[in-house]
């Protein structure tokens, strides 16, 4: 247990000391700008591209892994949709935000660090291939249902239009596309570039975690609403568990791939719930609760999980 706590514990102490100097500096928001974006423009894409870029390319590849997990995340996505629908009196808007909150997991600041960590470099492609395509998705059913609920007063082929821009322009997915390329063509950076990625790279988890401490700091919250547990509950508890039983199901995948899937899933709401919620100005006080609960929450669950995967406690796991 004291290995499993000298893991998870650092992750979890580095958000916490940024939601702590959140809540007690007198720090405008715009103060996040130039580390939001030193971390979404360039240490984690950094860290992406180095992490795919050293894989063979034919474990890029792996269709029926994608396949299995994004459908898992979307089905938790159908899933707290219903609720959503059924809690928020049939508001589409509202519903697809509380979706977001029972389905992404914080991929893109927890997942690399945390998996990397617990599971070692076998776990970098499945890390990369979740956060890929998870991205997608959410990236392209967000903005068509909120088309649908009339919030995106744009036409629908102008909104598809911005998905596949979104998409294809996103710096993590640019860095991830670029290499899958470099894996390809089995392209090595030179002895200074691959230092300065190296260096980069190991900025992105501390700089990420602090960075989402206190943003989860500086949201508002003055009321839990009242599907917040439920989603809460799909999001670390069935999300991980279904995860789980489609891969094993399956059959064939290695136990690290299926490892680093579980624990992908088991992560807390990505703060793009509440980004998103802002943007579409829809269930903004739902998201901030939900995004600083789950979170919570998460350093329980997330540290059970981690101990069940270094203890070899769920079937099909590590051996």
């Amino acid at each position: 247990m004291a290995e499993v706590l000298a893991l998870a514990l650092p992750f979890f102490g580095v958000i916490f000391l940024g939601l702590g100097c959140g809540r007690l500096a007198r720090i405008p928001e715009s103060g996040l700008a130039w580390l939001s974006f030193f971390i979404i423009y360039v240490a984690l894409p950094a860290l992406f591209f180095s992490l795919v870029a050293r894989t063979p390319f034919h474990e890029l590849t792996n269709g029926a892994f994608i396949a299995t997990t994004t459908l898992s995340t979307a089905a938790c996505f159908g899933l707290s949709l219903l609720v959503g629908l059924w809690l928020r009196r049939g508001n589409l808007p509202e519903a697809t935000i509380a979706a977001i909150l029972g389905s992404y997991s914080n991929v893109g600041y927890m997942g690399p660090g945390l998996t990397l960590g617990a599971l070692g470099m076998g776990a970098s492609v499945p890390t990369a291939l979740i956060f890929v395509f998870d991205s997608l998705f959410f990236f392209t059913i967000v903005p068509i249902l909120m088309a649908v609920g009339g919030r995106d007063k744009r036409p629908l082929s102008a909104t598809l239009l911005l998905v596949v821009r979104r998409v294809v322009t996103h710096p993590f997915n640019v860095a991830t596309f670029l290499g899958v390329f470099a894996a390809y063509i089995e392209f090595h950076p030179p002895a200074a570039i691959e230092k300065t990625l190296e260096f980069l790279r190991n900025a992105a988890a501390p700089c990420a975690l602090f960075t989402l401490g206190v943003s989860v700091a500086l949201r508002p919250m003055n009321r839990v609403q009242s599907e917040v547990p439920a989603l809460l509950a799909i999001k670390l508890v069935v999300h991980p568990a279904l995860v789980w039983l489609v891969l094993t199901t399956v059959g064939g995948f290695d136990p690290v791939w299926i490892a680093t899937a579980v624990l992908m899933a088991s992560l807390p709401p990505a703060l793009n719930a509440f980004i998103m919620a802002k943007q579409y100005e829809t269930y903004v006080q739902g998201a901030s609760g939900g995004v600083l609960i789950g979170t919570v929450v998460s350093v329980l669950t997330v540290t059970l999980m981690l101990y069940a995967l270094q203890h070899d406690m769920l079937p099909h796991g590590l051996r």
